[in-house]
C-alpha cells in the first residue's frame, strides 16, 4: 500500500493505469506460455492435455497463492508422481531442478518490466538493447531465487544494462506480487510439462495414473 501511495504522490492516479496495464500483460504473457508452448509440448508428447491439467491443480493453486516455487516443490513432486504417474527418480530430479533455472514467467516479466520502464522514462532502445534484454532476462530468471519477489533483485542489472532508471523497481514493487502469483504458477506449470514430456520420452510415466487424472 506505501509504494503505490508513493507512485500515485509522485506520478497521480495515470501511474495506477499504467500498471494495471503492467499487470494484465503480465497475466496475458503467463496465460499465452502455458496455452501455446506447454499445450504443445504436451501435445507432441501425446500427453492428455486435460489429464495434466487436472493432476496438477493442486500444484498450481499453491504456486499461485504462495508465489514460490520453492514452497511448491513438494506438492509438485506430488501431483507429478501420484496423480501423472511420473517416476520418483525421474520426478525428483526434473521438478528439483526446474524449480531452480525453469521460470519461462520470470523471463517474460523482467523483459516486460524492463520495456515498461523504457516507455515510462522515455527511453530510447535500439536493437542491440532488445537482444541485450533477451538474453538477460533469460539469464537473470534462471538466477533469480524461487521465492516471492524474487524477480525484483535481477531487475537492477538489467535495467543498468539498457540504461532504464532503478527507479523503475519501485514503481512495480507496489504491484509485483500480484503479478508474481501467476508468474509462479506459470513456472511450476512448466516444470511439471518437462518433466511428464521427458518421462514420456524415458519410458518413465504410468500411463494409467495419468488415465486415472483425465477421468477426475
Amino acid at each position: 500500500f506505501a509504494l503505490i501511495a508513493w507512485v500515485v504522490g509522485t506520478l497521480g492516479l495515470d501511474a495506477v493505469t499504467a500498471l494495471g496495464k503492467l499487470v494484465a500483460l503480465n497475466y496475458g504473457g503467463c496465460v499465452l506460455i502455458i496455452a501455446i508452448m506447454y499445450v504443445a509440448i504436451l501435445l507432441l508428447s501425446r500427453v492428455s492435455v486435460t489429464g495434466f491439467f487436472r493432476g496438477m491443480i493442486d500444484a498450481i493453486a499453491v504456486a499461485y497463492s504462495t508465489a514460490s516455487s520453492s514452497a511448491t516443490l513438494p506438492v509438485t513432486l506430488r501431483c507429478t508422481q501420484r496423480n501423472l504417474g511420473v517416476s520418483r527418480p525421474t520426478s525428483s530430479f526434473i521438478v528439483s531442478l526446474g524449480s531452480t533455472i525453469n521460470m519461462d514467467g520470470t523471463a517474460m516479466y523482467l523483459g516486460l518490466a524492463t520495456l515498461f520502464g523504457a516507455q515510462i522514462f522515455g527511453v530510447d532502445l535500439s536493437w542491440a538493447d532488445y537482444g541485450m534484454i533477451a538474453l538477460l532476462a533469460t539469464v537473470g530468471s534462471i538466477g533469480a531465487a524461487g521465492i516471492p519477489g524474487g524477480g525484483l533483485v535481477m531487475m537492477g542489472a538489467i535495467f543498468t544494462a539498457v540504461g532504464v532508471p532503478l527507479e523503475t523497481i519501485a514503481f512495480v514493487a507496489g504491484v509485483d506480487r500480484i503479478m508474481d502469483m501467476m508468474r509462479t504458477a506459470t513456472n511450476v506449470t512448466g516444470d511439471a510439462t518437462v518433466t511428464v514430456a521427458t518421462a514420456t520420452m524415458l519410458g518413465e510415466i504410468d500411463k494409467t495414473e495419468l488415465a486415472s487424472a483425465d477421468d477426475v
